[in-house]
């Protein structure tokens, strides 16, 4: 697997938590990385332990492996590149929960590496860990966790994809966590990640086009790694004469099938199935897919419900990232997302002529934050013409 760089967001993550000369145990930071769905959070975790070393830094799926205590327990030790002292690791066979969850936090805050130095833990999905609050014993999990991670001299860097969970739990956290956004990729950053094209023109033209190529992808990706790494690859594998066409990419990426599609329902039911109100939630975000933005009033209007149950249905997809506010109005989160619910969440798959629609409005909303695009919006539409080589970018 490739794992893309982005040298500015590491660096600044190692600046972090790298400990200042003569420093004592607990003085480093630990990073606290939030972001939504597809804005490579894990990548930047295996890129960190890559570029520290494996021997030095542990990564670690939370979300994959927080089933029951033990299990994780074990999961942990089992895969760590640090020496297994047992007193750390635990004897295995942990009375109970909260004596297996307490190992963990003592391996996590007392590993060493080889020779003896404090080492780095990269954890992805922190927050599943509230999993094991459902086991006896186990009522603070998170908080006891912050703790371990405070008191201990290692380094830590810690991600989720629930941001407002996250600002939630660190409100009261020791000045040591501190919060790092991820910033949405830049026509730069895109432009370095782009797939390799057949070269026809001048090495000058052939970068022109690449800049071009990349300006589109990152408005079209809202500027999130996984959309625009799905947006590039399939433009170009699917041009015409060595030609790149992202927007009939994401056309055919959002169709029935394609595989945006197939990550876009990913992230819609899991979060959805972290938050209360399913059936209810999923009605508010149909209603500000076919508008937005739109006040409390106006959706508890369109939804026939009161303004005091339609604020706490609004409460709980805020505390899932689905939707933000601004100045009391409220829009879906995520611009593609948008878009997916408008042609998935109804009772029949879309036409092709309606995915050719809603992609040609979405690009049309989306293109002045692309200077001075090569494009000639044809596209067909219901009731259009027949052109289908819109958003074209060619080569040869």
């Amino acid at each position: 697997m490739i794992i893309p760089e982005r040298p500015a967001l590491e660096r600044r993550v190692l600046d972090l938590i790298a400990a200042p000369p003569g420093s004592r145990a607990g003085a480093t930071r630990i990073a606290v990385v939030p972001g939504g769905c597809g804005t490579g959070r894990t990548s930047l975790l295996l890129r960190l332990r890559d570029l520290v070393g494996r021997n030095a830094a542990q990564y670690i799926d939370v979300e994959r492996v927080a089933t029951t205590p033990e299990r994780f327990l074990k999961a942990v030790c089992e895969s760590s590149p640090f020496p297994m002292q047992s007193a750390l690791a635990g004897s295995g066979d942990e009375r109970s929960p909260r004596d297996a969850f307490a190992a963990a936090l003592r391996f996590l805050s007392e590993a060493r590496g080889s020779t003896g130095d404090p080492v780095m833990f990269l954890l992805d999905e922190f927050l599943e860990l509230r999993t094991f609050e459902s086991f006896p014993g186990l009522r603070s999990v998170l908080r006891d966790f912050l703790a371990a991670l405070q008191a201990s001299p290692n380094r830590f860097v810690l991600t989720t994809r629930y941001t407002v969970r996250a600002h939630r739990l660190l409100r009261d956290a020791p000045s040591r966590f501190e919060v790092v956004a991820v910033a949405p990729l830049s026509p730069a950053e895109v432009r370095a990640t782009l797939p390799p094209m057949e070269r026809r023109r001048t090495e000058e033209e052939e970068d022109h086009t690449r800049d071009e190529l990349a300006r589109l992808v990152q408005a079209l990706a809202d500027g999130r790694p996984a959309y625009a790494r799905l947006i590039a690859e399939t433009a170009v594998a699917m041009a015409p004469r060595g030609g790149a066409d992202p927007v009939g990419a994401l056309s055919a990426l959002l169709a029935p099938g394609g595989q945006l599609t197939t990550l876009l329902r990913f992230c819609y039911e899991l979060r959805l199935h972290r938050a209360r109100g399913y059936g209810a939630l999923k009605a508010i975000l149909e209603v500000l897919a076919a508008e937005e933005p739109l006040t409390l009033t106006e959706i508890a209007l369109r939804l026939r419900r009161t303004p005091g149950s339609t604020k706490d249905y609004l409460s709980w997809l805020e505390d899932v990232d689905l939707i933000d506010a601004r100045q009391k109005r409220y829009r879906v989160a995520d611009p593609l997302m948008r878009v997916w619910i408008r042609l998935h969440c109804r009772a029949v798959p879309p036409a092709e002529e309606e995915v050719a629609h809603e992609v040609h409005t979405y690009v049309l909303g989306r293109l002045p934050d692309v200077s001075a695009a090569p494009l000639a919006l044809t596209a067909a539409v219901p009731g259009g013409g027949t052109e289908r080589d819109w958003g074209i970018i060619e080569i040869d």
